[in-house]
């Protein structure tokens, strides 16, 4: 059974929210990670280019497996394999902090993903069981800086942030969170005391700090713009492999 999408020009542009030359870099990048394959037993029916356009259609659109499969004219059994190979090489690789590192401003956040895995998620303030992910973004270019693994929905932000080890990619950078993020060592907005207002500097403090932390709600936007991130089917790895390659992708469609 022969397949309707091709990585030609078209359809990469179409489902994946890449250019061809960006779609053209994320191919070189997991074929140097070793995405032909193993190199032995039955070879893929389809090559590196497609296998690749498929993943990054299933993470935007968020296509069950059996809708994918005619699209490609596999089974859904190979598409499944497709996914859970080339998922993980996609991964985005966190930033160190650089010379300049006194200069940038990173900004963390949590974000919930509606998940179906009872053992990855758990009942949070939205209803549905989803997980916490959290997220360092670069203030100034609003690049995916690094991700964490996903912890239960219900998990305060602070204690996820403190769990997720992120800290050790911050040293010696000046990160923003928002008023979750308290005693943490994160720059958190300042807090009302009982019986005594803020004073006006601090009040503009915190609107320069919204200001501010707001680059990371967009970019979260962004991200969801790739669907699974807004209902994950995947189980086990699968959320955190996919919020890793849609921070990768996220990433390659800011670039230049």
């Amino acid at each position: 059974m022969a397949g309707v999408l091709r990585a030609d020009r078209v359809w990469v542009e179409t489902f994946t929210g890449l250019r061809v030359d960006q779609f053209g870099r994320l191919l070189k990048a997991v074929r140097e990670r070793g995405g032909e394959g193993c190199g032995w037993g039955r070879p893929w029916r389809l090559p590196l280019a497609e296998r690749m356009l498929l993943v990054a259609v299933y993470y935007r659109t968020n296509l069950t497996m059996r809708q994918l499969a005619p699209l490609f004219g596999v089974s859904p059994a190979t598409v499944c394999r497709v996914i859970q190979r080339l998922g993980p090489l996609l991964a985005i690789e966190p930033a160190r902090a650089s010379q300049d590192a006194v200069e940038r401003l990173w900004i963390v956040d949590g974000t919930l993903v509606p998940v179906r895995d009872r053992k990855v998620g758990a009942s949070s303030r939205n209803y549905r069981f989803s997980a916490n992910v959290q997220v360092i973004v670069d203030a100034e270019t609003r690049l995916v800086v690094a991700t964490a693994r996903p912890v239960p929905g219900n998990t305060a932000d602070a204690k996820a942030w403190r769990d997720s080890g992120l800290a050790a990619h911050c040293e010696g950078v000046t990160v923003l969170g928002d008023g979750a993020y308290i005693n943490t060592g994160l720059i958190v907005p300042h807090r009302k005391r009982p019986g005594r207002p803020l004073l006006k500097a601090e009040e503009e403090d915190n609107a320069q700090h919204r200001k501010v932390r707001a680059r990371v709600e967009h970019t979260f936007s962004r991200m969801k713009n790739y669907k699974t991130l807004r209902d994950c089917r995947q189980r086990g790895n699968g959320l955190h492999h996919a919020v890793q390659a849609v921070a990768r992708m996220h990433n390659l469609a800011l670039a230049a």
